[in-house]
């Protein structure tokens, strides 16, 4: 059975963290599970956590008035889920959609927050790695949108 810290750790997420930060970072993580069909949360909810997904798949959607809902990434072990917690006003843009039983580190995002707060080199760290992530998003939504159009000609 693997610890906490080692899971962590060996998340490409928090991949090469200095040993001080992870402690720092375990004081704010739990480990979690989903259920099939179930929503982890919802647009315009409060955001106060992100995921590491260890297990499973998990759809973020967007809703349109009259429509079903619109698949806008799919996010399985190894990804990020989440990261309105990191920034004002800290609500959710998307619905996250469990498509299949998923198991997670939660990170609390009120505790993670204060000690980046505390100690700017982690949330320089920890900043770094998002913007990666959102950069990597967006650039997956640009090549959706591509596709989207080129269809429509």
């Amino acid at each position: 059975m693997q610890t906490l810290e080692r899971i962590i750790e060996e998340h490409p997420f928090f991949e090469g963290l200095d040993h001080g930060f992870m402690d720092l970072v375990l004081g704010c993580a739990t480990n979690v599970r989903f259920g099939k069909d179930t929503y982890i949360f919802k647009e315009g909810d409060t955001a106060n956590t992100f995921y590491l997904i260890r297990q499973g798949n998990v759809a973020l959607e967007i809703f349109a008035p009259q429509r079903k809902p619109i698949i806008v990434a799919t996010l399985g072990e190894g990804e990020i889920l989440g990261w309105s917690w990191l920034l004002p006003p800290y609500h959710w843009k998307f619905h996250a959609h469990v498509l299949q039983d998923t198991r997670a580190i939660a990170l609390d995002g009120k505790c993670l927050r204060k000690k980046c707060e505390e100690n700017h080199d982690l949330g320089y760290e920890v900043l770094k790695r998002f913007a990666g992530i959102v950069a990597q998003r967006l650039e997956s939504t640009r090549f959706q949108l591509l596709d989207v159009f080129s269809a429509q000609k």
